[in-house]
């Protein structure tokens, strides 16, 4: 059954709609039905230095029906919109695991499959996003969650309202869509937003009650942050105008995570500008606190040749090639060969991360940027 769109779920319907047209005008015009999807690699990726985030170039993959080598990754790729398609339709979401199997069948009069399996299906998925210049969550798709959020933000939630601040030692499960049609904020008292690495730490500032005392969002994202947790930062930031400062791993992995919060990711770089926080700023843990808060050897973990690898290539993103702090932070990795945890501030004290670390760091704006 039909159900009432909103206006995003119109857009997003009426582009799936024009593509299936231009299906059928090829087969009046007797032609080669075809679509050309932007190509997703890193030739094809750039920075842009006004806006300071990753953007898309404009190489195209043409992608024809009769067309042997093609004809499958064709027939994938408007399944999957098909598939979109019906979803937005009956006002229903579905996961990304759900939507493979609405779409998995054994061809009629053939012994071939539709998908193989899900990682065949992954990237059509990511193609029809970038084809149709729209969020995976606009086309009522979901990923598993990974992230929660806590602090002082009143929320409304598919009509259910949210405190965030009255939710316990879980915090509130930061879903995988969070547009405006699904969250609305509020009301906020909150002064900025911290955001932790990992779901331990997180634990910490909750438990602590940091957000309380420094009228703060807190967020995690178990590591790399999923889209929903990246979308959430960038409508916190953009619509409530929050300061967001990212508390991570001294070791190349923790600033890559800063640099796909901050710039985007190559992956991605066709939603750069609903999800980029160029204003971000790296708060640590830094190459030069093993120091400075007097660590012990017992916390240092050595690098590894691909540790070293990952962070020279990390020094030579365009967005942090001419910054003498973030030249100066990486030599000092690699020259310190051990990398940290953020979890090495408890061998000081509990929560020192939440008593110590992080207010020195925010009043002196001891920070990365």
């Amino acid at each position: 059954m039909k159900t009432k769109l909103n206006k995003r779920d119109a857009q997003t319907l009426k582009r799936l709609k024009e593509l299936a047209d231009e299906v059928v005008a090829a087969a009046d015009r007797r032609r080669d039905p075809y679509v050309d999807v932007p190509t997703r690699s890193l030739s094809n990726v750039k920075y842009n230095k006004s806006k300071r985030f990753i953007e898309m170039g404009r190489n195209t993959n043409r992608r024809q029906l009769f067309n042997l080598s093609q004809a499958r990754s064709y027939m994938q790729t408007m399944l999957v919109a098909s598939g979109a398609t019906q979803l937005i339709e009956q006002g229903k979401t579905t996961s990304i695991r759900g939507l493979y199997y609405l779409l998995k069948h054994t061809i009629e009069d053939a012994k071939e499959e539709t998908f193989e399996d899900q990682s065949e299906c992954d990237p059509v998925i990511e193609d029809v996003e970038v084809l149709l210049n729209s969020l995976r969550e606009e086309l009522h798709l979901y990923a598993q969650k990974r992230g929660d959020m806590v602090g002082e933000l009143l929320l409304e939630d598919s009509g259910d309202e949210i405190d965030c601040a009255r939710m316990g030692s879980g915090g509130y499960g930061i879903p995988s869509i969070v547009e405006p049609e699904v969250i609305q904020f509020k009301k906020c008292s909150a002064k900025f937003v911290l955001h932790v690495e990992k779901d331990t730490v997180w634990q910490r500032f909750n438990e602590d009650k940091f957000w309380r005392k420094h009228h703060c969002i807190l967020t995690h994202g178990m590591g790399q942050p999923p889209r929903g947790v990246r979308r959430m930062l960038h409508r916190l930031h953009h619509e409530l105008n929050l300061p967001v400062y990212c508390l991570l791993d001294n070791d190349p992995w923790g600033y890559y995570i800063y640099s796909v919060i901050k710039q985007g990711s190559i992956n991605l770089a066709f939603e750069s500008q609903r999800m980029a926080i160029p204003d971000a700023k790296f708060l640590g843990l830094r190459s030069k606190d093993f120091k400075e808060c007097g660590l012990s050897d017992s916390v240092k973990i050595n690098l590894n040749d691909t540790d070293r690898k990952r962070a020279r290539q990390i020094a030579n993103y365009p967005w942090f090639l001419h910054k003498k702090p973030w030249q100066k932070e990486i030599h000092q990795l690699l020259e310190n060969g051990f990398k940290l945890e953020v979890e090495a501030l408890v061998s000081k004290d509990l929560s020192y991360v939440t008593e110590h670390y992080t207010p020195q760091r925010l009043k002196a704006k001891d920070w990365l940027d």
